[in-house]
C-alpha cells in the first residue's frame, strides 16, 4: 500500500514526493525503537518545508480507516536527509496532543510525507481552493473590551478577562492545516479557517472582522504514503531485515 498524490509528480520532478522519503521516515522510527542500525538515504538531499504524519490502521487491508497518531513538520526550507529523519521522531515522540509511539504500535503504522510548494499570499481568507491548497493562517487576537468601573460581583470574570488580555499581549496566533485535511472532515472554506482559528488557540468568539484580519499564505503538496510491510519488504531488499522476531508477543 504505497500510495502517491502530487498533481505535478513525475519521475523527473525534483518536488515529487517519492516512497524513499517514507522508508526514510520509518526507518529512523524503527531503528530509534530498537536500537537497529539505519539505512543510508539513497535520494537526493533537496531541501523543503514539510511535515511527517504518522496514522493508525483501524482496519487492515485498502481501504481501511485511518485515525491521526502524530503530524508535525516545518515551513522552513530543510536537507530531507536529516529533516525526515529530525520530524519522523518529532511527530511520534513529541506531538503533544498523544502519547509516544511505542514499539508493538509498528505494524498497525502507516507514515505520510508531505513535501510543500507553491506558496502564496491569498487575497482572504477565502482565496483558496479545498482540496487543492493548504492553508496557513497568524492573527493578531482582537483586544478584550474595556473593563467596567464596577466591581464584578463574579470573580471569574476577573480571571476570565485577564485570560483574555495573556492573550491579546501575546505573540501572533498561527496554525496551518495540510491540503488533505479539509476534504477528509467535509469543512468549506469558513469551517477550516475557523477550526484553524481555534487550533492557534484563541477562543474567543469568531466574528466575521475576526475571520478578515486573519491572514492566510496557501501552499500545495506533494504527498506519499508507505505502510509498515512496505518498509519491511524496503528494508529487507536493502539487506538489513527487520527483526520481526523483536516485535512477537508485545
Amino acid at each position: 500500500m504505497v500510495r502517491a498524490a502530487a498533481a505535478k509528480d513525475t519521475d523527473g520532478d525534483a518536488a515529487a514526493c517519492r516512497p524513499e522519503h517514507g522508508f526514510h521516515a520509518f526507518d529512523a522510527l524503527y531503528c530509534a525503537l530498537t536500537r537497529a542500525q539505519p539505512t543510508t538515504p539513497a535520494f537526493a538531499d533537496d531541501k523543503f518545508p514539510l511535515f511527517v504524519t504518522w496514522n493508525t490502521r483501524r482496519h487492515s487491508g485498502a481501504g481501511g480507516s485511518t485515525r491521526l497518531r502524530g503530524c508535525i513538520g516545518t515551513f522552513d526550507a530543510q536537507p530531507l536527509r536529516t529533516a525526515l529523519k529530525e520530524y519522523a521522531l518529532v511527530s511520534a515522540f513529541r506531538d503533544h496532543r498523544f502519547p509516544r509511539i511505542e514499539l508493538r504500535e509498528l505494524p498497525s503504522l502507516e507514515c505520510g510525507i508531505s513535501l510543500l510548494t507553491d506558496f502564496e499570499d491569498a487575497a482572504s481568507y477565502l482565496d483558496w481552493s479545498v482540496g487543492t491548497h493548504g492553508i496557513q493562517i497568524s492573527f493578531a487576537p482582537p483586544a478584550p473590551p474595556p473593563a467596567s468601573d464596577a466591581p464584578s460581583p463574579l470573580s471569574s470574570a476577573i480571571s476570565l478577562l485577564s485570560s483574555h488580555r495573556s492573550i491579546a499581549a501575546a505573540r501572533t496566533l498561527s496554525a496551518t492545516y495540510l491540503p488533505e485535511v479539509a476534504p477528509e472532515q467535509g469543512w468549506d472554506h469558513v469551517d477550516a479557517v475557523d477550526s484553524a482559528i481555534r487550533k492557534a488557540g484563541w477562543d474567543g468568539r469568531i466574528s466575521e472582522d475576526l475571520r478578515r484580519s486573519v491572514r492566510v499564505r496557501r501552499y500545495q503538496s506533494r504527498k506519499c504514503v508507505v505502510g509498515w510491510d512496505e518498509f519491511v519488504a524496503w528494508r529487507a531488499e536493502r539487506g538489513a531485515p527487520v527483526d520481526l522476531d523483536a516485535l512477537e508477543g508485545i
